[in-house]
């Protein structure tokens, strides 16, 4: 079973940037679809950004030219560059991973099959 561990997180000014690292257990970037949520308290956990089986990249519109999200199978890693930060950034930010494909795009969290236990993002301004 993969097993997925987000690094990262931390406490930046609203326009700075942060670098979230999601580690696999196991190679298994090219057969998985993987995709990046986020949920603040009292939300739904909402998709920000995801890769499926083929390459392709997408993104939530609201981050979308802020965030760019990219994979290295060589290290079993994928990531979440997020630039202009804004405070209502703020949020637990998963990685998460569905075999062996996408059931949707974009992804839903439902269809997820496994997690990591996320990493914090809080943006003051």
């Amino acid at each position: 079973q993969a097993q997925l561990v987000e690094s990262g997180g931390g406490s930046v000014q609203a326009g700075g940037s942060l670098r979230l690292s999601c580690d696999y257990s196991e190679s298994i970037y090219g057969d998985y679809c993987v995709s990046w949520f986020r949920q603040v308290p009292g939300k739904e956990r909402e998709w920000v950004a995801g890769i499926d089986n083929g390459g392709k990249i997408g993104y939530a519109d609201s981050v979308k030219g802020r965030f760019t999200t990219s994979k290295d199978n060589a290290k079993n890693a994928l990531y979440l560059q997020l630039n202009s930060l804004k405070p209502e950034d703020t949020a637990m930010y998963y990685c998460a991973a569905e075999n062996p494909r996408c059931s949707s795009w974009p992804p839903l969290s439902g269809g997820m099959d496994y997690w990591g236990k996320g990493t914090l993002v809080t943006i003051s301004s």
